[in-house]
């Protein structure tokens, strides 16, 4: 938000080594359902953090385009919520992402794709606007692959 772009990176650097001592933790330790839902609502609070900062940053060049990218990581992040919800329900299990807490379903972006997503934005600010109005489309293009795919699975 106050413009110190590599502090920003340093910071996403120590967040995601964060998240994967997590990982290693409940692999040591057993998974826990608290611990599923901690880590998901931890990664949805980061991947909102980083685009409301730029957005304070600079809201006239970036307000539009931070809108919209944090509107598409909702609805992502509610057709990725949701699946998981009615997977659980229906019993259905992967593991084409390793043990999760979460039935996770691939999408054209992932963790490592918005990870990379932000790094770009940390080394490139001024393309903010951009990259945030394609890297948003793409996340709509993920949700409603999701979508899709979900009336698929789920019809009656």
């Amino acid at each position: 938000m106050a413009g110190a772009f590599w502090l920003a990176l340093g910071l996403i650097g120590l967040s995601r080594l964060a998240d994967g001592l997590d990982g290693a933790v409940a692999r040591a330790l057993g998974p826990s359902d608290f611990g599923g839902f901690l880590d998901i609502t931890a990664d949805f609070a980061f991947y909102g953090a980083i685009p409301l900062a730029f957005v304070l940053h600079d809201p006239a060049a970036n307000g539009a385009a931070g809108a919209f990218l944090l509107l598409s990581f909702y609805i992502n992040g509610a057709s990725f919520l949701g699946y998981a919800i009615l997977a659980e329900r229906r019993g259905l299990r992967t593991r084409s992402h390793g043990v999760k807490s979460l039935y996770f379903t691939a999408g054209l972006l992932e963790g490592a794709e918005t990870i990379a997503f932000f790094v770009a934005l940390c080394l490139w600010p001024a393309q903010f606007a951009p990259l945030a109005w394609a890297f948003g489309a793409l996340c709509l293009v993920t949700a409603l692959s999701r979508v899709l795919m979900a009336r698929r699975v789920f019809q009656r």
